[in-house]
């Protein structure tokens, strides 16, 4: 399937934006280690955290968990610690991507995991079982999933745990977004020491929680305002609340280089705040960043600061390596059909500095990743349309996106 995609003159909605996905992800895994008796409310509808719904609802011994990279690491753990034996497995793309060090490691604290095919990879057959836990260490430089996914386990195990990171941390505001909800459900669990987490044998209690709403989601609006030329172009986006634990907030900063000035305001729909967004700062003439903390943010900023004509040099992209697709190697080719040449520098840094090349215009391809489609889809602003492939993997993180995108002005086309 493709997409003709028009973007409108002027850009004004207000958006009801999905809940979070990774806040929906870990309150589910911590209310059912809680025993609750209700799932928690305002649960995102997309497919990752569907996976994980179906999986706790009915326990098959196979359980297919598709392209939900979250889904693996934190039902990995989940499962080696809950009574029963099961196959855990996903798509071929997720059977590429390495869980070696989140094994390693439930292993080192007792778990019964075997791989079911090649050495480090998905599938795995998990027989789950109370651990004694104790002390063990993971490296912090390829994704903060693993460390969350051991995290939330650890007030199950017989001695708690103790665990050291070593290397450079990644994403460190999803850990500190796990801890926050662990103690939100009773968890005693916190950092003892520069790079020492302690969960101690303390149980969840159940409690009621409402998700919030996704700030990931956010940035593809921040980006579409960003990309307007209507000067008096306004966004309201709905459940958004200033100081959120959620890591991808910091796109409201990284935004406010980019000419876009974030206010909040009571929600008309009951929730309780809103972001309202418009045009109205100064841009910087060129944008250093490290995204080491919010890596998912990347895309967005990257084909961002193309479309403005804004050189860049961003850092601490080494985990775009292994998401849903190469998103570095994703990024150039798609970028230069749009007549944009960046390179990738250490492996893990991207560089900008006007290089150009001629356009195709051919669609945009999506490689299964749903950030991939929401990342370009803004780029019809710049060129009036724009045409994509395969855009339905949108529905990993925000099934209505086009949907809203509609409700904005957007004219879209099936081709």
């Amino acid at each position: 399937m493709t997409y003709k995609i028009t973007a409108p003159q002027r850009l004004e909605a207000t958006i009801n934006l999905p809940a979070s996905k990774s806040v929906s992800n870990r309150a589910l895994i911590i209310n059912a280690q809680a025993g609750a008796p209700v799932l928690p409310q305002n649960l995102s509808d997309c497919d990752d955290t569907q996976v994980v719904i179906n999986a706790l609802k009915t326990n098959p011994p196979v359980i297919d968990i598709h392209a939900a990279g979250t889904a693996m690491r934190f039902m990995t753990a989940y499962l080696a610690v809950t009574e029963g034996e099961h196959v855990l497995t996903g798509t071929p793309r997720m059977r590429q991507r390495p869980i070696a060090q989140l094994v390693n490691a439930l292993v080192k604290l007792g778990a019964d995991i075997a791989y079911e095919g090649e050495e480090g990879f998905p599938p795995l057959r998990i027989k789950g079982k109370r651990l004694p836990g104790g002390r063990v260490e993971m490296p912090a430089d390829v994704s903060s999933q693993y460390i969350s996914a051991l995290l939330m386990v650890g007030p199950t195990m017989e001695n708690g745990l103790e665990l050291r990171l070593t290397d450079d941390i990644v994403s460190r505001p999803y850990i500190d977004l796990t801890l926050y909800m662990m103690k939100a459900f009773g968890a005693d669990a916190d950092w003892t020491g520069g790079d020492i987490i302690t969960v101690r044998p303390v149980p969840y209690k159940p409690i009621p929680y409402v998700i919030e709403s996704d700030w990931t989601s956010a940035s593809y609006w921040y980006e579409m305002l960003a990309l307007s030329e209507d000067a008096n172009a306004t966004l309201t986006l709905n459940g958004l609340a200033d100081g959120s634990k959620q890591g991808d907030s910091a796109v409201k900063y990284i935004y406010s280089l980019l000419g876009i000035k974030t206010t909040f305001v009571d929600a008309a729909n009951g929730r309780p705040t809103a972001a309202r967004i418009a045009p109205r700062m100064r841009r910087v003439q060129r944008l250093d960043f490290d995204f080491v903390n919010c890596p998912d943010l990347a895309q967005t900023a990257v084909v961002t600061c193309c479309a403005l004509d804004i050189p860049f040099h961003f850092k601490g992209l080494g985990s775009l390596r292994i998401k849903e697709t190469d998103r570095i190697e994703a990024l150039k080719r798609e970028l230069r059909k749009v007549g944009f040449l960046i390179h990738c520098e250490n492996d893990s840094e991207l560089v900008w500095d006007h290089g150009r090349c001629e356009a195709s215009f051919e669609p945009i391809d999506t490689y299964d990743d749903h950030r991939m489609a929401m990342a370009f889809a803004p780029l019809a602003l710049k060129y009036h349309t724009l045409r994509m492939n395969n855009p339905n993997v949108v529905a990993k993180s925000y099934p209505r996106f086009w949907d809203h995108l509609r409700l904005a002005g957007f004219d879209i086309e099936e081709e």
